[in-house]
This record gives C-alpha cells, structure tokens and sequence, in this order.
C-alpha cells in the first residue's frame, strides 16, 4: 500500500525526522489558511497523486508556460491560486503514463534553501532476505537514469538482522553521501530513525529524494515516499487509516474486498489462474505465442464460486480485454466450483469476447461437462500449450 508524500512526511515527522511544516489541501477554499499558517517567505505546492515525477509532469489542457505539479510560490495569496489551479486536475507524469491521475490534494509546506541534494532509501532485498540502504549524491534526478548512466555514484548495501543496526551504518551512508563534520552524526542519528520507522511499520520502501543538506548545514527529508506491505496491514489501522482508494486502480480494489490477488497489466488477454507460480507461466505462454496478458490473477487454492464470480466480472470490466483464458489445475481447488463460477458470471455480465477454458485435477470431468452442457459459446482446451494457442488465434483472428 502506498501513501502520499504530507502522510509519509508526517509518519516520519513522528519518528523524529527533520521535515519541513507542511498542510495538506483537499478544498480550494482551505488553502489561503493553510499557506497563512506557515512563516514563508517562500511556499512549495505540491500535487499528491502516487507517483514520482510530479515537478517534470504536466496537465492535461495545460495553458502556455504552465508549469508540473510542484511550484514555488512568494506570497501566501499566490501559493492558494496555484493549489486552486492544480486541485481536480489531471496530472501526467513519466510514472502515470498518458492516463495522467487526478489531483484531489495538494500540500503546502515552507520553501527550503538547498545547498546540495542527495538520494537515501531503504528497501526490502528479496535476494538477501533483509533491509537495504542505497545512497547516492545524486539527489533530485530519478534513480533508474542514475543506475544507468553513472552505476558508480550508487552504494548500496544490507543490514544482517541478527546483528541489527549499528552507527557504522550511518557513518557508511554519510561518507557515500560525502557528508563531513557534524552532518555525519546527523547522518548517523537519521538512519536510526529511518530505520526504526522501517521495522516498526512494516514498509516495502522507504524513498526520500531529496535528502538535502540546507546552507547552514543540516540535513532535512524535503519529498518522501513510503509503501507497505499489504500483508501486515492487520497490524496498524493507523496506516490502513491513510489508505486513499482513489490512488488505486478500481479493478485492483475490487480484488483485494475478495481476496483476489489481482495486478492490472497493459496486454489484451485476460487471465485466471489458480495458483501464483501457474499464473506466471500462463502469462509466460501468451507471450510466447506472440499476445500480451491484461492482468494477473491468482483466485487461490480454496476459490468458492462467489469469489470466482467476482473474479470473472473484474476482468470483464477491463475495456483492453479482447479475450480471457481460464487455466485451472485442480488439487484443492475443485474444477467443477470454477466451471459453474465462471458459467455463473457468464450469464450475469455476458460475454462478448472469446473464452477458453482449460480444466484438469479434481473432478475435472464434472468441470467439462458443466461448461459443455451451459449453452455457452466457451473454447474447450487440452492442455496450457493448447489453451494459450487457442486464445491468441482467436483474438488474433
């Protein structure tokens, strides 16, 4: 799950971290009170929407020399006219793709004097099974072009968990960063934090570009981005509380009310699957035969018909779907509850794009004989090779 920067800005404020004084804006007409409570002289307005690249962005119908959706403003009358600008608004970003998302809140904090910019995040190394820091000096530019223009200005490394953290690990961020004199206990003390934040909510990443080093020599978090592990979630409603279903596709959404492990994808083939391993290589195979999966979909090992149901009716609603393939390899899941969940849906929202359906394990002639005998205009399938086949040529087609 992921929030907005003014949240995770506030979540580290908690911990201790140096942040600017900030508010947040949902209603044009709260922004002159929100920019009047800060010192100025200078305001940053800021568009919230999940997704970097908001300062490079720009608005769909933009107006000559208008500018992305970070800005700065002098005055507390200016910074509100930016935020009724942006508010309601569609921002696109390198992030958002065309689409663009819609800006239904904007932050207002102090402006800050930035002697340099760094990079400092904190990630969950899947490889290694623990916590990463990667660092670079250079701040302010997107991670992906540092990697690969300049791999060498980006150290990285983990934190073994049976050790924890110690100073060493902040003193290492510091001199990768090329900070000095008193900014290395700085340094030292923010990773700390960081870190405790880190462990304590159960983030995925933890991303702050940039971290900035301001004249007079101190460090200070001026943009934040935090994501969670939904699997945790059960475990701090104060982060749930944050949640922002408007960020999220509503497909998505739809999924995860059932317990549907569902990813929308760009392709036109629509894909449920039981089982995350089969429904990797059942997008693998689509691609293979020359088509790309409209999504990820794993219904799970003990799917009722309801859920199923619901399954079939997320991918339907995809307007990119010119196909769906069914592949269901029955052991605990029963092939004749996903044949009469699929004929179910079938009947309810109504089907107006090839189907193959490919049955196999328990009770999977009772399965068949479900979907041979509805009436419907469904593709049998052999086996994943034959199903894949089958869907392609028929959207193809």
């Amino acid at each position: 799950m992921n929030i907005h920067e003014y949240q995770a800005k506030a979540l580290l404020r908690s911990y201790g971290a140096p942040v600017s004084d900030g508010r947040a804006v949902l209603r044009a007409e709260e922004a002159k009170t929100a920019a009047g409570e800060m010192d100025g002289p200078l305001w940053v307005v800021k568009a919230q929407i999940h997704a970097g690249g908001r300062g490079k962005g720009h608005f769909k119908e933009a107006q000559a020399g208008e500018k992305g959706g970070v800005r700065l403003a002098k005055s507390v009358g200016e910074a509100a006219e930016m935020a009724k600008q942006m508010l309601g608004r569609t921002l696109v970003t390198h992030q958002t793709g065309p689409a663009g998302k819609q800006v239904n809140r904007i932050y207002i904090e102090d402006g800050s004097d930035i002697a340099r910019e760094l990079y400092l995040a904190l990630l969950v190394d899947r490889q290694a099974s623990r916590i990463s820091f990667v660092a670079s000096t250079e701040g302010g530019m997107d991670i992906e072009e540092v990697a690969a223009k300049t791999p060498e200005k980006i150290v990285s490394f983990s934190v073994d968990p049976a050790s924890g953290l110690s100073d060493f690990h902040g003193r290492r961020v510091a001199f990768a960063l090329g900070l000095e004199g008193a900014q290395v206990k700085q340094c030292v003390g923010l990773v700390r934090i960081l870190y405790k934040a880190f462990v304590e909510k159960d983030m995925e990443m933890l991303e702050i570009n940039p971290l900035v080093v301001t004249p007079d020599g101190n460090l200070k978090v001026l943009d934040a981005k935090i994501s969670f592990d939904g699997n945790a979630l059960y475990r701090h409603s104060d982060i749930l509380a944050l949640r922002d279903e408007t960020e999220e596709d509503p497909k998505e959404l739809a999924a995860s009310k059932f317990d549907l492990n569902y990813i929308a994808l760009d392709g036109d083939i629509g894909c449920m699957v039981n089982g995350a391993g089969l429904a990797m290589a059942t997008m693998d195979i689509i691609k293979l035969y020359g088509a790309a999966p409209a999504n990820f979909l794993d219904v799970g090992g003990g799917a009722t018909k309801e859920k199923v149901t619901e399954a079939f009716k997320i991918i339907t609603s995809d307007p990119q779907v010119k196909g769906i393939l069914v592949n269901i390899f029955g052991g605990i899941m029963r092939c004749d509850v996903i044949a009469e969940g699929v004929i179910a849906a079938v009947k309810e929202v109504g089907l107006k794009v090839p189907l193959v359906v490919r049955l196999e394990g328990t009770n999977v002639e009772k399965g068949k004989d479900i979907i041979k005998n509805s009436g419907l205009n469904v593709i049998a399938a052999d086996d994943l090779k034959d199903g894949a086949q089958k869907i392609v040529k028929a959207v193809k087609g």
